[in-house]
């Protein structure tokens, strides 16, 4: 999850460089075609059969709700960075209802805690984030909705194959919006397409993953990172120096996910003390 992170903030400087030339619905179209150029060894490998999922349906669902989480990411993170970062509490009230995960006190606090980060770097109130609040939902909720179907998915779908079809799904999709849009890109920009895509992939590698490792609610709070990471690469790169709040909610953030990650290999090891017990040899 913390590589996924890392790699998600990357994405983002890549989108605002690409937004400069392109519109960001053709920038999605891009990132979805260069994912699957990336996969396409994997598909050739695995063969047609990797085709005949029985459950088409439910990728086609997820493509759809993969497509609206990246338009608006892609268009919303050109106006307000920190567009999808509450993307964890939705993942977290996903996982106990949909998946029926069993999501105990200490992570509901540790994501409200987080989320309560996000709110001091953010400090709710300025008209410049009140005027794009639907859009920050839409993406955070739809955002959660992907990362749910992949803990779904995993369950039965090796990581690379949900990562692979995703693209080949998404990328006819994604292009119906681009073409209202069309607009060749230069050199510059299809350097930072080709990126976006590689990165892209590893992204969405690195969260199914983590995934196959873990409960869905229990990986929600390392989406949280993300704003820490935003923070130092928006000052590397941008020169953007970020005030004493945007450091206090960084580190409510951090604190929140390293509680998490600490409960959760406690809860492992006393997983792997408590005999499992064995039915009697008759």
């Amino acid at each position: 999850m913390l590589i996924g992170g890392f790699c998600a903030v990357m994405m983002n400087v890549l989108i605002r460089f690409a937004a400069y030339r392109l519109h960001p619905f053709e920038v999605t179209f891009f990132r979805c075609l260069f994912s699957l150029f990336v996969m396409l060894p994997f598909i050739i490998r695995a063969g047609p059969s990797i085709l005949a999922t029985p459950k088409v349906g439910f990728y086609t669902l997820r493509a759809v709700v993969g497509l609206i989480s990246m338009l608006s990411w892609f268009y919303g993170i050109t106006i307000v960075p920190l567009v999808n970062f509450t993307a964890p509490l939705f993942a977290t009230m996903a996982a106990a209802l949909i998946l029926h995960e069993d999501v105990r006190l200490r992570r509901w606090i540790a994501v409200v805690i987080g989320f309560v980060g996000v709110l001091v770097i953010m400090r709710p109130g300025r008209e410049s984030l009140d005027a794009m609040l639907l859009l920050i939902l839409l993406s955070a909720a739809s955002s959660a909705m992907n990362n749910i179907t992949v803990k779904y998915l995993v369950r039965t779908e090796r990581p690379n194959t949900i990562v692979a079809l995703f693209s080949v799904y998404l990328t006819p999709l994604s292009l119906i919006p681009a073409l209202f849009v069309w607009e060749w890109p230069d050199l510059k920009s299809l350097g930072a397409l080709v990126g976006l895509g590689v990165i892209g992939t590893l992204a969405h590698l690195s969260v199914a993953r983590a995934y196959l490792a873990a409960d869905a609610s229990a990986c929600a709070p390392y989406e949280f990172v993300r704003l820490p990471y935003a923070a130092l690469i928006g000052y590397l790169l941008f020169g953007e120096v970020s005030d004493g709040w945007t450091w206090v909610g960084a580190a409510i953030i951090a604190g929140a996910a390293i509680y998490v990650a600490h409960r959760e290999a406690r809860l492992a090891r006393i997983g792997r003390a408590v005999p499992v017990a064995r039915p009697a040899v008759r």
